[in-house]
């Protein structure tokens, strides 16, 4: 008995409790009806309250349909409602994906106002196998291939394990009558196509596609719910560093994971970033081969201004603007210089100090062997200093390389001259050429500052 099996659906998913509200979207057409009359003949005192949502798109059956459903709930003692949905007046989406969500929000803002529990949708097994089939053709992840879950949030959906056929039937065993929408008879639309063309043609390889595709879907959901909550799990252990508008994830323990848990995790990972949100599966794979394949320093472009960075120990995925380089400079002594496209200033002063309170981010040189103005400017080729402390010649490429310095960073790094050669990698390392020594006289502080926002 169909009520048997509806009865059977809502135990194994937990859809309904003793006493709860439920709105009901109510079309009058068979499986909404069929939905309708379920939940009514249900021992569990359930206070019902139906909805119709005029879509504005078939204005000579709207009034009919609303007569129709009105007429059933005053029969049934169902309280009945009419809503009509505003379409904007450009629809950029698709018509059917925009009415869908538009109904939803409409359903959703009346189960709120009863203080309703469930909103009851009369999907079917029919309309299941369809959906696969749809996200099939459009080539949807594994999330999509599980079609229509039972349960989301408020919304149930009682019919979902029940065939078309069998509510029709049902419904002409009770003498009971429904209202077909024309809307759905025309091929206009992908999911009409599948179901009035694509659907009876499988049908022919295997009578039971319908069932069979609706117990892959049940199988599918399950695994994919299983493999989310791993990919919850483990993204939890691998984020280094978040914040609106970057995303860093440790990179060795990337470097180990499952190809097939490493999508998930990225694509849990940058939907836990609001800028982030919506990458594919083709970028995140680019993403994953970046982290396998790409050396160092390594970079990709993705959509939406995103980039994806492999550091030395770190993957950074980021929507902030790509580090300009920097232009060259005169730097007068002492003088102040604004570099906005790496947002720096750097300072020269002259100072009796010789010695003390050097760091990465202020040096003394020998202001003796300077020669004026200072030049400064971005990386070139064949650029070489004597870093500090090294002892000999070394490229500014390779002390990069060494100290891990992103190579999209590189360009933006200002190297301070004097003539031909580098006094300072600001922020990095002096030249041990211009190193104070016991004789020296006078000398430059020169420092460098993060421009004020």
């Amino acid at each position: 008995m169909l009520l048997d099996k509806i009865k059977g659906t809502i135990a194994k998913y937990s859809m309904l409790h003793d006493g709860d509200t439920v709105v009901v979207g109510l079309s009058g057409g068979a499986d909404s009806v069929t939905l309708l009359h379920c939940l009514k003949a249900l021992d569990m005192d359930l206070n019902l309250y139906a909805v119709y949502i005029d879509h504005g798109l078939r204005p000579t059956e709207t009034p009919h349909e609303i007569e129709f459903c009105a007429n059933l709930c005053k029969g049934l003692g169902v309280s009945f409602c009419e809503e009509q949905i505003s379409l904007p007046p450009k629809i950029i989406a698709n018509t059917q994906d925009t009415l869908r969500e538009l109904r939803y929000e409409i359903l959703e803002k009346i189960a709120y106002e009863r203080k309703a529990a469930r909103i009851a949708i009369g999907h079917n097994k029919d309309d299941q196998a369809e959906t696969v089939l749809l996200h099939f053709i459009r080539g949807s992840s594994l999330a999509g291939l599980g079609g229509i879950p039972p349960v989301r949030g408020k919304i149930i959906r009682p019919l979902i394990e029940t065939s078309r056929v069998d509510i029709e039937n049902f419904l002409e065993s009770l003498g009971v009558k429904f209202i077909t929408d024309s809307s759905n008879l025309t091929q206009k639309y992908m999911r009409n196509k599948v179901r009035l063309s694509l659907l009876p043609m499988l049908k022919t390889y295997n009578p039971n596609i319908v069932d069979t595709l609706a117990r892959n879907a049940d199988i599918i959901r399950g695994e994919d719910s299983y493999i989310e909550r791993i990919a919850i799990k483990k993204t939890m252990t691998l984020i280094s560093r978040r914040t609106d508008r970057r995303l860093e994830l440790f990179l060795s323990p990337l470097q180990t994971i499952e190809k097939t848990i490493l999508r998930r995790v990225l694509k849990t990972a940058l939907g836990s970033v609001e800028t982030m949100k919506g990458i594919g599966a083709v970028h995140i794979d680019d993403i994953i081969t970046l982290v396998n394949n790409a050396s160092a320093g390594a970079s990709i472009d993705l959509p939406n201004g995103i980039r994806a960075i492999k550091g030395y120990s770190i993957l950074t995925i980021t929507t902030e603007e790509k580090p300009a380089r920097i232009n060259t400079y005169a730097l007068s002594v002492p003088g102040e210089l604004v570099i906005k496209e790496a947002k720096v200033v750097l300072r020269a002063a002259l100072t009796d100090e010789t010695q003390g309170g050097e760091n990465k981010l202020c040096i003394i040189v020998d202001a003796d062997r300077l020669k004026y103005p200072l030049t400064v400017r971005g990386r070139l080729d064949g650029d070489y200093f004597y870093p500090v402390g090294f002892g000999k010649r070394k490229k500014v490429q390779d002390f990069f390389v060494d100290d891990k310095v992103p190579k999209d960073a590189r360009d933006s790094i200002p190297l301070v001259l004097s003539g031909g050669d580098i006094v300072w990698i600001a922020g990095m390392r002096g030249d041990e050429r211009f190193k104070p020594k016991i004789d020296t006289q006078r000398c430059v502080k020169l420092e460098l500052f993060q421009m004020k926002t």
